[in-house]
């Protein structure tokens, strides 16, 4: 019997070769240095085009009408809302388990965040918690694509329909993934995007707003840049910010994109064989199959970890042996956001109009979200674009703890 890696034995997964990331390909210097050396950097100088070229590449890719590109994936957020028609004090259901960004875009414009479960075995909002939590104040939901993994699309639509809300979804994981042929981000008012040097597609920063409403389209441009058409001089119609994009990580998202669809389908290849050894192993739960999934982005792959059924160590515990054996993986996020301070009473009460309700998250349980606190284990998209067969070494060094688990 092998030793652990964790009590000094040799790494089962030894030979798994992750890929670095971000990747500056020839493709990126290329683009880079014809922005950079055309010296128009802004996108409103006349002449400018990268950001063009990128907005026009990402929403022939995303089969969307219009996209707009932006400075990061939060103010993406924040401008979807605004156009949207938030007010202050309105009340926007979001996840209760994503990055922090969902949530804050709504209480930084003035909404009240209302936090709702998810399904552990999606990661995604439930509806069926959406149903429950809709009120009379309810104007929106701001839904994520988990990972990558789409939304119900088939559930939470006729929802929106019924109660008459907006729907945004934060498909900031989502580059490229589709519900029954659609491309996610193009079935809600808005669909919003990050290109954080984390993601799939990386620029550093960066993020993208996408509509087939030509009404929210011209909206949403005027909020991002400035309050005025792009071009149209000092003529400001509305009170707005500067969200816009920089050319020169237009030109280097231009080039990043172009790889997207060969890097996917790889990670599509690399997860099906994951997926296959994974639900060997008695105590692993992955995502729930799907076929209304017709593709996949990813930003993150997640499954869960069973104590009782690797005879008691905690997840904690078993991932310090699986990083041992040589697999990066994590715990994922480290609260769920309704335990954040940042949502506190005090935090929001400072955001919204007086005499606004505002609920006391601190007292809020979501069994969902907290089977997943205590359960997920969080691979990279990286780890799915692993070289040759090595992406299998992930399960042998999971059975391997399995087998010696008395080590720990």
């Amino acid at each position: 019997m092998t030793k652990l890696a964790i009590n000094g034995g040799p790494k089962a997964a030894s030979d798994l070769e992750i890929p670095r990331w971000p990747q500056c390909t020839e493709k990126s210097k290329e683009y880079v240095m014809d922005s950079l050396e055309s010296e128009k950097w802004c996108r409103i100088i006349d002449g400018a085009d990268w950001v063009d070229r990128f907005e026009e590449e990402f929403a022939d890719l995303h089969d969307a009408e219009h996209a707009i590109a932006v400075s990061n994936g939060t103010v993406a957020i924040e401008l979807a809302l605004r156009a949207s028609g938030l007010q202050p004090g309105d009340e926007v259901l979001v996840p209760a388990y994503t990055f922090i960004a969902t949530a804050s875009a709504v209480a930084c414009m003035g909404g009240v965040p209302k936090f709702v479960d998810v399904d552990p075995d999606t990661f995604n909002i439930d509806p069926e918690s959406v149903r429950e939590n809709i009120t009379e104040d309810t104007v929106g939901i701001v839904g994520v694509h988990f990972g990558g993994y789409p939304m119900d699309m088939d559930e939470l639509l006729p929802i929106v329909e019924e109660h008459g809300l907006f729907f945004i979804e934060d498909a900031a994981h989502a580059q490229g993934s589709a519900w029954r042929g659609q491309k996610v981000g193009t079935f809600g008012d808005f669909g919003t995007f990050s290109f954080q040097q984390s993601k799939s597609v990386a620029g550093g920063e960066g993020g993208i707003v996408v509509t087939d409403d030509e009404v929210l389209a011209e909206e949403a441009s005027l909020v991002h840049n400035i309050g005025r058409p792009v071009g149209a001089g000092y003529k400001h119609t509305m009170l707005s910010s500067n969200y816009r994009l920089p050319e020169l990580q237009g030109a280097l998202l231009s080039a990043q994109l172009e790889k997207l669809p060969a890097e996917n389908e790889r990670r599509q290849e690399n997860e099906a064989r994951l997926v296959d050894e994974l639900e060997t192993i008695e105590g692993i739960h992955t995502l729930r199959e799907d076929d209304r999934i017709t593709d996949r982005g990813y930003c993150v792959y997640n499954f869960r970890y069973d104590a009782e059924a690797f005879g008691g160590p905690s997840r904690d515990r078993f991932l310090e042996a699986l990083r041992a054996e040589g697999v990066p993986a994590s715990s994922g996020y480290g609260l769920p956001l309704y335990k954040q301070p940042a949502f506190s009473r005090a935090q929001l009460g400072s955001m919204v109009p007086p005499g606004t309700d505002i609920p006391v998250n601190r007292h809020l349980h979501l069994p969902g979200v907290e089977e997943i606190m205590e359960t997920n284990i969080r691979l990279s998209h990286t780890a799915l674009l692993a070289e040759d067969e090595s992406i299998l070494s992930i399960p042998r060094a999971i059975e391997k703890i399995k087998r010696n688990v008395g080590e720990l």
